[in-house]
Formats: C-alpha cells, sequence, structure tokens
C-alpha cells in the first residue's frame, strides 16, 4: 500500500510548507503532488523546495480540480488534503501504519475527524467537530463530487475510521471570514440555481434563525463561548446570503 497525498493549491505560500511538512511525518505519503492554479506568489517555489511534484492546471472547479490531482498520482490511495489543513502526529502515525496492515486492503476508504482553528481558537462545538471526512482513498473506488461548494468523496465500498485529528486552519479574522463567505455562498446561489429548486421568500425569513438556533444551542455553540455565538451568527448570515443571492441570480446561467 503506497499513498499519493494530493493538494491543489492557489496563492498558499502561508499555508503549503505546513501541509507538505505534516504528510513527511513518520513516511506517511509516499508521494506529495501539488496542483497549482496559477499562483502569483511563492507556492509552487516552496512545495518544490519541500520536494513535492508541483503540476500547473488551470482552474477546473474544487472536485475536478481533485479529481484531476488524483488522476496524475503514482499511487492507488489518494491523501487528500487541502493547503490549510494539517496532519496531527497520530493521523500520520495511523495511516502509516495502515500501510502495513491487512485493515488497509480490506476497505475502500477512510474518515478522519477535522478539528478546525477559528479566531485563534480550537472549536470543539457548534457542530465543527469531529466533522468526520474520507480523505485517505481507493482511485478505483472514490471521485469527488459537488460541482460548486462542499465537494466530497463519494466511495463505494467499505469505509474505516481513523481517530487522529485533521487539523484546518479557517480564519484569522472577522474580516477573512466575511470574504471567504461572500465567495463561497455565491456559489451556493450558483449550484441552487442551476439545480432549478425555487427559493421561497420564508426561506430567507425562517432559515437563518433557524440556523442560529441549531448552531448555537442545538450543536452547543455556547460551549465554545464568544466564538460559538459568532460562528453561529455568522452561519445564519451565510444561509440569508445564500438564498438572497440565488433569488436575484438569472434562471439560466452558464456551466
Amino acid at each position: 500500500m503506497k499513498i499519493s497525498a494530493t493538494i491543489v493549491a492557489f496563492n498558499e505560500e502561508r499555508n503549503i510548507a505546513r501541509a507538505i511538512r505534516s504528510l513527511q511525518v513518520d513516511g506517511c505519503a509516499d508521494e506529495i503532488v501539488v496542483v497549482d492554479s496559477g499562483s502569483t506568489d511563492q507556492t509552487r517555489e516552496i512545495a518544490a523546495g519541500l520536494g513535492a511534484r508541483v503540476v500547473e492546471e488551470k482552474w477546473r472547479g474544487y472536485a475536478a480540480q481533485k479529481n484531476f490531482a488524483a488522476s496524475i498520482a503514482a499511487n492507488d490511495w489518494i491523501l487528500s488534503i487541502d493547503a490549510d489543513e494539517e496532519l496531527t502526529a497520530e493521523l500520520a502515525g495511523e495511516i502509516n501504519a495502515l500501510k502495513s496492515s491487512a485493515d488497509g486492503s480490506s476497505v475502500s476508504g477512510w474518515t478522519m475527524p477535522r478539528l478546525a482553528r477559528y479566531l485563534g481558537r480550537w472549536i470543539r462545538h457548534s457542530g465543527w467537530y469531529p466533522d468526520r471526512k474520507v480523505r485517505l482513498y481507493r482511485r478505483d473506488c472514490g471521485q469527488w463530487k459537488g460541482e460548486y461548494v462542499h465537494e466530497s468523496v463519494e466511495v463505494h465500498g467499505r469505509i474505516g475510521e481513523l481517530r487522529g485529528d485533521l487539523l484546518h486552519f479557517t480564519c484569522d479574522s472577522l474580516a477573512q471570514h466575511v470574504r471567504t463567505l461572500d465567495r463561497y455562498t455565491t456559489l451556493a446561489a450558483q449550484a441552487l440555481t442551476i439545480s432549478g429548486k425555487p427559493v421561497p421568500f420564508r426561506r430567507l425569513v425562517l432559515d437563518p434563525p433557524w440556523t442560529f438556533f441549531r448552531s448555537y444551542i442545538l450543536q452547543k455553540g455556547f460551549l465554545d463561548g464568544g466564538h460559538g455565538f459568532v460562528i453561529a451568527a455568522m452561519a445564519s448570515f451565510y444561509t440569508f446570503q445564500k438564498y438572497a443571492k440565488a433569488r436575484e441570480m438569472p434562471r439560466e446561467l452558464p456551466r
């Protein structure tokens, strides 16, 4: 069992070194492939300097770009992480142990819990943790899906669970969060429009407060302190903005 780690990147000079170094712990990845979509900073140079194979490819969309990265990997097992993520030593050790274990060949994919750092704090509630994701999978059994946003791996076969955390370094400031939210709500609104699903006005009125209540109360965001309140408020605003943008978009969008 040999593993190719893949990272899709664009202007990630602040994060890429951390991500690559975490993949080198315990010899976790046998190959590291960075697919860069035209960075104007030092992303490519940093990645190459750390031993990664860097390939330039025009942006295809989140899922398509990650599928392209898997297609050019040398090995059939793919470990896909984002540039703003990092394997903990525990997770790297678990993955490395799979390479010589019978369990490694009896499943088609593995999920791992993802722990997010937001505004300088690790978030363990608010619906953000454990946030399990399939990130290690056999290339012939899994494929990334999701044309616009919230892409994920669809795996055919048995899926196992790893215990070590995948660390996710999200926003360092509220301004950064607002910029990210604006970009993702546009993509989410496009996905809604393309699907042809109607967005009645009541969704703008009812869904945002429900989103806040679910995150802050039902998912125990209050245990994350002030950070939990901000997360719930931003999730509510995300919901409102997504539906508002979808209502204003023309019904026919270019693919």
